[in-house]
């Protein structure tokens, strides 16, 4: 019996055996490795770009000891004042047309346009100068179909008016004025809103601001008032109170 037993378990370890040998080991093949895709870093909203003002422009050129820079809306600087023209963030359409297609992004509002010792640049909104203009790089602007406005100014006497000029017929009809003629000057700033335009006009040798219904918007208490696009590309006005030194107001009447 004994020597039975020591028959099996001789003849089980041998077909344990062998049967571990005729076990083919076949190659690990590398597998592909999966591709991870980088997710771009998010860019974070620069804090002091803030917005207290929906129908302000974030930046806001700001004159300081003779050279220009940009200030937020709380007025604090965010681009130094180095340049002897900086105008508002805005499309620059001979960049937007440019005969060559990398300048172009160049011409989009999401830079401005300024100037130092002579040699224009467009830069971003952290003050980087990110392009320098090139005559060769100058496209031609693709006019839109010019906004008719609806009031003109009109003179009588000597003093200026507000008329609608599709139903003005009769100059002795007072009725028929928007603004009957009152002021020193009048000036219709150009705009988007055709039917309700910000005027600049002059009472008393001093400068203010007025809409259509003869309401005002501005006070009288400045010398001059810029009559430039500052109130179509920033809602804002160019203001003096001693004739020499610019600055902005916003429609509030707020200082920047």
């Amino acid at each position: 019996m004994k020597n039975i037993l020591k028959f099996l378990c001789v003849f089980i370890s041998f077909f344990v055996f062998s049967q571990a040998k005729s076990v083919k080991k076949f190659p690990i093949k590398n597998a592909p490795k999966a591709t991870v895709k980088k997710v771009p870093a998010e860019v974070k909203p620069n804090p002091d770009l803030v917005i207290i003002n929906q129908d302000l422009p974030v930046l806001i050129p700001k004159k300081e000891d003779g050279k220009f820079g940009y200030v937020n809306q709380k007025g604090k600087f965010i681009i130094k004042p180095e340049y002897h023209i900086a105008v508002f963030f805005y499309e620059d359409c001979n960049l937007l047309n440019s005969p060559n297609p990398k300048i172009r992004q160049f011409g989009t509002k999401e830079y401005a346009t300024v100037e130092k010792d002579m040699i224009s640049y467009r830069v971003n909104k952290a003050g980087k100068r990110v392009y320098q203009f090139k005559d060769s790089d100058l496209g031609k602007c693709k006019f839109e179909d010019y906004k008719q406005q609806l009031y003109q100014a009109y003179v009588l006497n000597g003093f200026y008016g507000v008329i609608e000029k599709a139903k003005f017929v009769n100059a002795a009809d007072y009725r028929q004025y928007q603004i009957y003629p009152q002021y020193e000057y009048l000036y219709i700033m150009e705009g988007d809103d055709t039917a309700d335009p910000m005027i600049v006009a002059s009472h008393n040798d001093m400068f203010g601001v007025i809409d259509v219904n003869n309401k005002v918007i501005i006070p009288f208490e400045y010398s001059n008032i810029k009559r430039n696009f500052s109130w179509k590309l920033g809602k804002m006005f160019e203001v003096t109170k001693d004739g020499k030194n610019y600055y902005y107001i916003d429609a509030r009447n707020k200082t920047y």
